[in-house]
């Protein structure tokens, strides 16, 4: 009985959808020559002057290096990559209870409209849809617009985290609400990456995460992935293949 009932759970472990994946050689071999790429400047640095950390340096920007025109990543000095802290905008019905502890909360993210018109749901939801914040506007300097750069709103990002690989969207920007920081995701992306110790206060702050945003059109998944998905399990899966052929390109 005891051995029957071990081999019922491996199966339903295996039945059971990744939070994360394994990272591809391509991927693993991109980040590490990021990682010993040195600082960002010149024609690679897209934007740069950016925190990652309030009280921290600005060191921090928008990266195209090994990437020029297909796309960026965010980068640090040296080896520094960027942070995760964790966002909480977006639909608030029903959203895990770890959100509450977040203190700058905002009930719409700022891609509320497009999501709604173009695929039926009210918002994004931060335990449900694993996005990433990027850009920066606000009454402070510097600030970035992705979409100057050819980036698309709710196109994929790839977070390379904790020796995981997620896919995300772009589905938040970083506004007025303080210094113009880089570095934060939904928690779905924070609890895939590193766990349920992850809340709305409690992100990861080391600067190891390498986000990538892809350029264009063709890194939209559109309709094929399921916006209204009640798991952050069910809709990863559904943009699993759209991810897996775009980062192949790496």
């Amino acid at each position: 009985m005891k051995t029957a009932a071990i081999t019922s759970l491996a199966v339903a472990a295996l039945a059971a959808p990744a939070l994360a994946y394994d990272i591809p050689d391509n991927v693993q071999a991109f980040y590490d020559k990021v990682k010993k790429g040195g600082s960002c400047s010149g024609s690679d640095l897209l934007q740069g002057g950016f925190y990652a950390e309030e009280d921290g340096s600005q060191d921090y920007g928008y990266c195209q290096k090994y990437f020029t025109d297909k796309g960026f990543y965010i980068k640090g000095s040296g080896k520094e990559l960027a942070d995760m802290d964790v966002d909480c905008d977006g639909d608030q019905d029903g959203l895990d209870s770890r959100c509450g502890s977040s203190g700058d909360t905002q009930a719409e993210t700022a891609f509320k409209d497009q999501v709604h018109d173009d695929y039926g749901i009210s918002d994004l939801r931060a335990d449900i849809h694993p996005y990433v914040v990027l850009g920066n506007y606000g009454d402070y300097s510097p600030t970035f617009d992705p979409e100057d750069v050819g980036i698309k709103p709710l196109s994929l990002v790839a977070v390379v985290c904790n020796n995981k690989l997620i896919y995300g969207i772009w589905g938040d920007t970083n506004g007025d609400d303080g210094p113009p920081l880089v570095g934060e995701s939904s928690l779905a992306v924070g609890t895939a990456c590193f766990g349920d110790s992850i809340n709305g206060d409690n992100g990861h702050e080391d600067t190891d995460v390498l986000y990538i945003a892809f350029k264009g059109d063709d890194a939209v998944p559109g309709t094929s992935a399921d916006w209204s998905a009640d798991s952050y399990e069910d809709f990863a899966a559904s943009i699993k293949d759209f991810g897996d052929n775009l980062v192949s390109s790496l």
